[in-house]
């Protein structure tokens, strides 16, 4: 595996969206290991709390890939539906009853004894930091979970509960792209950075809206010209401008097409320099860096 695309990670959150049967998803999972990804990015909810089922069944049909995989879940929403009737309103439960049975079922579901990493999805304001300790040590000394994280915590959030924990958060996945800065600026970033901590960038291209910039944009225009002399798509300078940043985020990619994928870890290669970098800054902020 190089090094580069060991730091990539396939998001499988729209696996239902992508009209697979299991076989297809199987085929899926071995291409994106041909390519050096073997993270495996799911959560409980997603897919109206169908996806890690769809992800279960796929590795039943190849069983010899769950021991070629890392497998990261995600728990903390409740979303009102039909998979649910005990939820009567959207909300979030951080609770140590609500974790354990949460990873007991994603194993299930999944169809494997361990997760490589189980990250609390969103910061809870009834969070109690001594209940998700005491449930991270009970599933880690089970041999249940790996490691732990969190995701869409700001520094003051991850800090809280950390200060509880005996052993460090391994990431904050983050929502992070050329067309959302806030993890540059607003501390999150800098604190991985001090940690150690490697931050996960979910919609890394902007659920797909940095594809659509035209030359009518001022990043549009940054992404074709720079473009143009890296010998790279708007897709791979996106990617690439993450990669350089030095807290060493890994992108979490969320397509289901295995070419796109590829192509998508081929920016692991685009050596982008630190003007290229803030040119792309400045034209994504709007306004001239001061």
């Amino acid at each position: 595996m190089n090094t580069s695309s060991a730091r990539f990670i396939s998001g499988l959150w729209r696996i239902a969206q992508w009209g697979m049967n299991p076989d297809q998803a199987a085929g899926y999972v071995s291409a994106c290991l041909d390519l050096g990804i073997d993270t495996f990015d799911v959560a409980d909810i997603y897919g109206d709390y169908q996806c890690e089922s769809m992800v279960g069944a796929a590795l039943q049909t190849n069983p010899g890939l769950k021991s070629q995989i890392k497998l990261i879940s995600k728990c903390g929403i409740a979303l009102v539906s039909a998979a649910r009737p005990s939820h009567r309103v959207k909300h979030y439960n951080t609770c140590h009853e609500h974790i354990i049975a949460s990873v007991e079922n994603s194993l299930s579901c999944l169809g494997v004894e361990r997760l490589h990493q189980l990250l609390i999805h969103r910061p809870d304001p009834l969070m109690d930091a001594d209940e998700i300790a005491a449930a991270f040590e009970q599933l880690k000394q089970a041999g249940k979970v790996e490691a732990f994280g969190v995701s869409n915590f700001l520094p003051h959030q991850f800090d809280l509960l950390q200060s509880r924990l005996d052993e460090p958060l391994r990431t904050n996945q983050i929502e992070v792209s050329l067309l959302h800065l806030g993890g540059l600026f607003d501390g999150t970033l800098d604190q991985c950075q001090k940690l150690n901590v490697t931050p996960q960038a979910w919609s890394p291209l902007a659920g797909g809206a940095l594809s659509n910039q035209s030359e009518e944009t001022p990043l549009g225009r940054a992404l074709i010209r720079i473009g143009h002399e890296y010998s790279a798509t708007r897709e791979q300078l996106a990617i690439a401008w993450l990669l350089r940043h030095p807290a060493r985020i890994s992108p979490v990619l969320g397509s289901g097409k295995v070419q796109r994928i590829r192509e998508l870890v081929d920016a692991g290669k685009i050596a982008l320099d630190r003007q290229a970098w803030f040119e792309l800054l400045e034209a994504a902020q709007g306004y001239p860096i001061p």
